[in-house]
């Protein structure tokens, strides 16, 4: 702990002055189809805000989730204590959930949105070996939506301490949902979020840009607009557009003109289709369809396709129940070749207003390359 916090500290004080920001000592963000050693989950608690009057219903889209990532790779789980690892435990294995691959760890956060509370890990190549640190930007639960959040905020120097790995800490609220790289060099995000004054109102669009330059290893930032109807984040990227390869893009739409999400789902279309990555090259870009509208108890949810999540050998898609489900399949299985393309139901999981990526993060692989699944 003292080696680890010690470097820290010195790089960041010290270091800083000298340009040795992460991007300045190799590190980049990996690609999420890169290599994983496992992915982090943080298990909801029924005494949270995220589910309610519906809590009973989740568990058991977690366990289909988990049944589904054990069989390619390590699951972390964060649970709140003991007790609650106990009983996540039997659940799982009451559903048939292997646990060899399922590791718990008693990191409390109140809500389960890891991909926006959990570390973000970074990657650098020296020497055959790859080396791993982790940034730990602020979280403020959306602009201070859902107080409080300060065990949810301390989960990636949790995580960081249990590596061993460097930590780097910009002083800026960032959630992982926001943003999404394509591990060569581009970013994409939207402006409706990281513009938005209830995250860095004291940040402008190019001090956020040399941000996310300095501390996530990127050269080239994208912007799109509005995120979509229902979306509490304030507009994140992964409920809209994902990168599926280095060039590729996948983009949602609406083919209904009266619905709400037409119009600006259309923008970002027109806004994608004039975009180049890092190099200059035109991005590929690729339709989504929308499930339409899926409400619970009168409120319309953000239910996206594009919130799925990369693992090693498979991706995890949600479905709603709707005629567009295997549609939507159906334009993602082409875009990766090598992976198995899975939909798995989030009905119930999608009333707390985020699916599969919301509550997920990846821990790409480090050590001796090359690097196999």
């Amino acid at each position: 702990m003292f080696g680890v916090g010690f470097g820290v500290g010195l790089g960041l004080s010290w270091g800083m002055n000298l340009g040795l920001t992460p991007a300045g000592l190799g590190f980049r963000m990996p690609a999420e189809w890169e290599v994983h050693s496992g992915t982090w989950l943080t298990w909801p608690r029924p005494e949270g805000i995220s589910f309610p009057d519906k809590y009973e219903t989740v568990p058991d889209v977690y366990a289909e989730l988990i049944k589904a990532l054990v069989q390619v790779e390590s699951v972390h789980i964060n649970v709140w204590n003991a007790e609650k690892e106990a009983w996540v435990r039997g659940l799982l294995s009451e559903r048939g959930t292997p646990l060899d691959r399922v590791s718990f760890h008693h990191f409390p956060a109140y809500e389960p949105w890891c991909r926006d509370h959990g570390p973000i890990f970074l990657v650098r190549d020296r020497a055959g070996v790859r080396e791993r640190a982790v940034v730990d930007w602020d979280y403020n639960a959306w602009g201070g939506k859902y107080p409080p959040y300060d065990l949810d905020d301390a989960v990636p120097r949790h995580v960081a301490a249990l590596r061993g790995l460097p930590l780097y800490s910009p002083g800026m609220i960032l959630e992982g949902g926001s943003i999404e790289v394509n591990g060569a060099g581009t970013l994409l995000t939207t402006e409706a979020c990281l513009l938005n004054p209830n995250r860095n109102p004291n940040l402008n669009r190019e001090q956020i840009e040399q941000q996310l330059r300095d501390y996530l290893g990127v050269r080239h930032i994208l912007w799109l607009g509005d995120g979509i109807v229902g979306d509490d984040t304030d507009g994140h990227i992964d409920d809209i557009a994902r990168f599926t390869d280095a060039t590729t893009v996948v983009t949602v739409v609406e083919d209904d003109p009266s619905d709400a999400n037409y119009a600006l789902l259309q923008e970002n279309l027109d806004r994608l289709e004039t975009m180049k990555d890092q190099d200059g090259n035109p991005l590929r870009i690729v339709s989504l369809p929308t499930p339409g509208v899926v409400e619970y108890d009168g409120q319309r949810l953000p239910a996206s396709y594009a919130n799925f999540y990369i693992a090693n050998r498979c991706v995890l898609v949600p479905t709603y129940r709707h005629a567009n489900d295997a549609k939507a399949l159906e334009v993602l299985r082409p875009l990766f070749p090598g992976k198995k393309v899975i939909g798995i139901d989030s009905t119930e999981l999608i009333w707390g207003l985020g699916s599969f990526h919301c509550i997920s993060q990846q821990e790409p692989a480090g050590g001796r390359l090359p690097l196999s699944e």
